[in-house]
């Protein structure tokens, strides 16, 4: 063998394996990034002491990424921590946490969410805590007595959400109030115009994973102009959003979701449906009968106002409709099934009709009903 080619045999399995070796595992960490990493994990030991009034629990940020520049660094983490009594998992936010050198230690400067990353209410300044009976409210900018007026709102809101879906669910709610629309809409990473005038909306997951970001967002601007009746038909229509998120799937029809959540607020009161569908029931008097229940795309915000209002309005009355027809066990079964079968085989097994059955005779109850 010429040694030209025992020197390849040789050397050639060292170079694949220190290749595959290179492949598999992490590049070393210097010194310096270590250092930063543990001064990480030190700061965040425990909760800043400006968020001592929030029931936090798990708290703890992962560093996935540090930059350096000089004496000072950048470390990117996710934050994870759970509302004790109130997450069933922990949530999650991506985070930038400013470092600085001094003295040859790393001290932690700054924290905010990485670009991109939608803010913790926290970012916005301190957080004021009430808590009510069945519900958790975090309130930033906003006065004590306001902040308890909606938690006692909310502890009226969840037993209404029960009394509608008796589905298992945990039977409280979280509620944010930001300073103002504008930073409601920081938190929610939409512009401000999709909020402007609704009362609140709510975020989380559908599905049955557990949905430790399920939170009801307070519009307050909008909320200062809602009636007191408003404002319960409001919040029990986010807090029933929090209830059926686990029953809530991908093949949910939005109107039954919408229309489910809308009959939940109403029901017990005295409300019409000329007094909560009157865009839909002008539409009917013009001759303007739905072709259809709405669609997804009927509810985009951003666009006819008229026409998103006469959405809601026909997905309450279409869950109205069956619940006086059919009975509220058959509208509860109907909402379960619709979010774990097709859309015909959920309707025929919850209500014994098919589905344009179902839409002929919700066509002739708004005639009815608006004639």
């Amino acid at each position: 063998m010429s040694p030209v080619r025992r020197f390849l045999v040789r050397v050639l399995p060292l170079l694949l394996s220190a290749l595959l070796a290179g492949c598999g595992a992490p590049a070393p960490r210097d010194g310096a990034e270590r250092d930063i990493r543990e001064a990480v994990a030190d700061w965040s030991r425990t909760p800043p002491e400006a968020l001592a009034g929030i029931p936090l629990e798990g708290w703890a940020y992962e560093v996935s990424a540090v930059r350096r520049d000089g004496a000072a660094a950048t470390a990117r983490a996710e934050l994870r921590y759970r509302l004790s009594g109130y997450d069933a998992a922990a949530a999650g936010s991506a985070r930038e946490v400013r470092l600085t050198r001094d003295g040859g230690r790393w001290q932690v400067t700054g924290d905010r969410a990485a670009p991109g990353a939608l803010p913790q209410l926290w970012d916005q300044g301190p957080v004021t805590v009430v808590r009510g009976a069945h519900a958790l409210v975090l309130g930033v900018g906003q006065e004590a007595g306001t902040l308890s007026a909606i938690a006692a709102e909310a502890d009226r809101a969840v037993p209404a959400a029960s009394a509608a879906w008796p589905g298992p669910w945990a039977g409280r709610a979280v509620v944010l109030v930001p300073g103002s629309l504008e930073r409601m809409a920081e938190l929610l990473g939409r512009p401000a115009a999709e909020y402007r005038g609704m009362g609140a909306v709510t975020t989380g997951r559908v599905g049955a994973a557990p949905a430790p970001a399920d939170r009801v967002v307070v519009n307050p601007q909008g909320w200062g102009q809602l009636s007191p009746s408003g404002r319960g038909v409001i919040l029990t229509h986010e807090v029933t959003h929090v209830a059926t998120r686990a029953a809530t799937t991908a093949t949910t029809p939005l109107w039954l979701s919408e229309g489910f959540a809308d009959w939940a607020g109403y029901r017990g009161t005295q409300v019409t449906p000329e007094q909560a569908a009157p865009a839909l029931a002008r539409a009917v008097r013009r001759g303007e009968v739905p072709g259809a229940l709405p669609g997804a795309e009927d509810f985009a915000f951003g666009g006819d106002p008229e026409a998103l209002a006469r959405a809601y309005e026909g997905a309450w009355l279409a869950c109205r409709l069956i619940a006086g027809r059919w009975g509220e066990a058959a509208l509860v079964d109907l909402y379960g099934r619709a979010g774990r079968e097709p859309w015909p085989v959920a309707v025929r097994g919850a209500l014994a009709v098919d589905p344009d059955a179902l839409t002929k005779d919700w066509r002739e109850a708004l005639r009815a009903e608006f004639r």
